[in-house]
């Protein structure tokens, strides 16, 4: 701590960012001797995602979350309401009155936004159950692999899509038809390591999407030096949510932005990710999976390979659903 003081006074920081949850005691004490800004990781990405939310539902969700991480956190901001030091009549500060009226007033807007976003649930589901048997396909992967580029390659829609942390909150669904196979292709908010509880409770009826998902598209940014972390924590989250033992495409990403370099001879540090080619890359653990891709989603750089991979596993699931159906495809694809 006194390290880390030093080194904030000496360049005049104003705000430190701890990659971790505080509790409320570490907090104010941390706050106390820095006499900062103190932000932890929770309050860091609730931040990002109030910046990002559009919506009425994703401004709803995220207000929710904000709340329920305030309320333990709230005797921090009424320092100067304390309770006086000593005994004696009349040396009782108004400070926890303050606070208890606070605690009450956020523990109603809770309940408020909690009724609002059952409302909300209820209309999502409806929503699902509208789309009838149709099959359902939902991208899934870490923030800023490209889950809403594929998307509007796939369904020549305008998705917003920007480089950026969680430029996605809300679930979008569109009607995709890969030649003559129609089916709905959602886009949903990207996991992150670590990711707030307080988000996987608000955000239910986004994540219900991927739940109630015939097929997963699993989207990986290659080109990022930690996507083998990325993929444990996507598949880490799946299990958390009852959604890892759905069919799944893996779905290299971002290929073109992959780079490679030559290990030098006197280096003795041993290979790392950088030191292998794409092509070295395909033969190792991804290979296992034959339903691995390796794309560029805007290049559009393999896209013909991942359209006929994803059409053969929905075609496989609509034919189950709809055997009927398995004549047409069979005189389509003869044609």
């Amino acid at each position: 701590m006194e390290e880390v003081k030093a080194f904030v006074d000496e360049y005049e920081i104003d705000t430190i960012i701890f990659d971790d949850e505080l509790s409320p005691a570490q907090l104010r004490n941390i706050e106390r001797f820095f006499e900062k800004k103190i932000l932890d990781r929770n309050n860091l990405i609730l931040d990002i995602f109030a910046s990002r939310a559009q919506t009425a539902a994703a401004k709803t969700q995220v207000e929710l979350a904000q709340y329920q991480y305030l309320l333990p956190r709230l005797t921090r901001m009424w320092t100067h309401l304390d309770r006086q030091k000593g005994g004696g009549i009349g040396l009782r500060g108004p400070g926890e009155t303050q606070i208890e009226t606070d605690k009450r007033i956020i523990g109603q807007k809770i309940a408020l936004l909690k009724e609002k976003l059952e409302k909300i649930d209820k209309q999502k589901a409806v929503q699902r159950s509208n789309r009838g048997k149709a099959v359902r396909v939902a991208l899934v992967g870490y923030t800023n692999v490209g889950k809403s580029t594929i998307m509007n390659k796939l369904s020549k829609s305008e998705v917003f899509a920007e480089n950026k942390l969680f430029a996605t909150l809300d679930t979008t669904v569109r009607k995709v038809v890969i030649y003559n196979l129609p089916f709905l292709l959602s886009d949903t908010v990207g996991f992150i390591r670590k990711l707030p509880h307080q988000l996987v409770d608000s955000f239910k009826s986004t994540l219900d999407e991927v739940r109630e998902a015939d097929l997963l598209l699993h989207v990986v940014d290659i080109a990022h030096p930690n996507f083998e972390d990325h993929v444990n924590v996507v598949n880490s989250t799946l299990a958390e949510i009852g959604a890892a033992d759905k069919p799944t495409i893996m779905v290299f990403n971002k290929i073109d932005q992959y780079n490679f370099r030559e290990e030098d001879e006197f280096d003795f540090t041993g290979n790392t990710k950088q030191n292998f080619s794409l092509d070295a890359l395909k033969k190792t653990w991804m290979a296992k999976n034959e339903k691995s891709l390796f794309i560029s989603a805007i290049n559009k750089e393999n896209f013909e390979e991942f359209k006929k991979v994803t059409y053969e596993e929905v075609k496989q699931i609509h034919t189950q659903r709809f055997p009927y159906n398995d004549f047409l495809f069979s005189h389509y694809e003869a044609e």
